[in-house]
């Protein structure tokens, strides 16, 4: 590769519900302020890519055409939950091997109120036909699996919402900035054992921008750049005797990821990780390495994965408090990251954070990304 990939803006639409407002009032939004954080103006972008799930035709113009028509070539990318950091890695590609010297992407959606299904259609015939296929009941059996093998206590899953919505109070872009208890989480409405209302994460509205750079157009820019250094992605893996994984191999690609990056999961600063159900976060700080397999639990209880703990995780309140706005979630994750290696999250700021690691998954993808300063 020929040069250094830089995150030169980013910008959000807040997340919510905004029913008043398309895909591209939101997608313009959250694109002049990346344009604005970048210091460039859209004719400088070369190549757009859009990154949504259900927005139907030509989302990308419809996006991106609310910044301008110039030309630019537009790609729309759909990976899920996933879209946004995948159409991040497609744009890096291009930057990293020449094509592009700047590019943007946008994550935009809309969704309806109500359950997320699973990966439907013949394929998948037994899960549909025990009504099986909707994903708090994935998570809730792996949870209970979870449970089963290592001893996981619900309160240790109850802890990762708890923590998210303390966090999602110091974000002005959540959808949810109001703090609530353990003793709420457990409280509220069971909707899949062993995760309650407040452990699912919100249908939700919003866009993400993130605008990348070579590192030699980004120096006419910044002298501070924070770079995409290390991405990886990669779809489940079969193995024998193994309960399936819906969405890819996480310790693979992050340990992928580590070797790239040079790093090892202790060197890790900050991290955001794809909660869309809070054991989520209690799977992957096993399986990104900052705790043994089976640890996860009393790792997030015992505070390792807050603001000031060991290793925060979700400091904008991840999916769980910001909103899961499923074309845009990988896009928020890379702004987030971004802002605390420039040292600008106010309250939420992690301190002295110079590498991030993002882990964004959708059904059948996972994203792993290294950010260093």
């Amino acid at each position: 590769m020929s040069s250094r990939v830089v995150v030169l803006g980013v910008g959000l639409h807040p997340f919510g519900r905004h029913p008043d407002k398309s895909i591209g009032e939101m997608a313009r939004v959250a694109g002049l302020a990346a344009l604005k954080d970048a210091g460039v103006e859209y004719k400088d972008v070369q190549a757009g890519f859009c990154a949504h799930v259900n927005q139907g035709v030509a989302a990308g113009l419809r996006t991106f055409g609310q910044l301008g028509m110039t030309g630019i070539p537009i790609t729309n990318i759909e990976l899920a939950c996933a879209s946004s950091s995948r159409a991040a890695m497609l744009a890096a590609d291009a930057i990293a091997n020449g094509l592009y010297d700047v590019a943007m992407v946008i994550g935009v959606e809309k969704m309806e109120r109500g359950l997320l299904e699973g990966v439907g259609g013949k394929e998948f015939g037994y899960n549909d036909a025990m009504g099986i296929n909707l994903m708090p009941a994935i998570y809730a059996m792996w949870a209970q699996r979870h449970m089963h093998l290592y001893g996981t206590k619900p309160e240790h899953f109850a802890k990762v919402s708890e923590k998210a919505h303390r966090n999602g109070a110091l974000n002005p872009n959540a959808q949810y900035q109001k703090v609530i208890s353990l003793e709420d989480v457990l409280a509220s409405r069971m909707i899949a054992d062993p995760l309650t209302l407040y452990e699912c994460s919100p249908t939700t509205d919003g866009a993400s921008a993130v605008i990348l750079a070579s590192e030699a157009a980004a120096r006419k820019h910044t002298n501070a750049p924070v770079f995409l250094d290390t991405w990886v992605g990669g779809t489940p893996e079969y193995h024998r005797g193994e309960a399936a994984q819906a969405e890819g191999p996480n310790a693979v690609l992050a340990q992928r990821a580590y070797e790239a990056a040079g790093l090892a999961p202790e060197d890790v600063d900050v991290c955001q990780v794809h909660d869309a159900f809070s054991p989520g976060e209690v799977f992957l700080a096993e399986e990104l390495g900052f705790c043994p397999e089976g640890e996860g639990g009393p790792f997030v209880w015992e505070g390792n994965t807050e603001i000031d703990g060991r290793i925060p995780i979700n400091t904008d309140g991840g999916l769980l408090s910001r909103g899961h706005p499923i074309g845009a979630t990988g896009g928020a994750m890379i702004a987030e990251l971004t802002t605390q290696l420039r040292g600008q999250a106010g309250q939420r700021q992690v301190s002295d954070a110079k590498t991030a690691l993002l882990h964004n998954a959708g059904i059948g993808g996972v994203n792993v990304m290294v950010l260093k300063r």
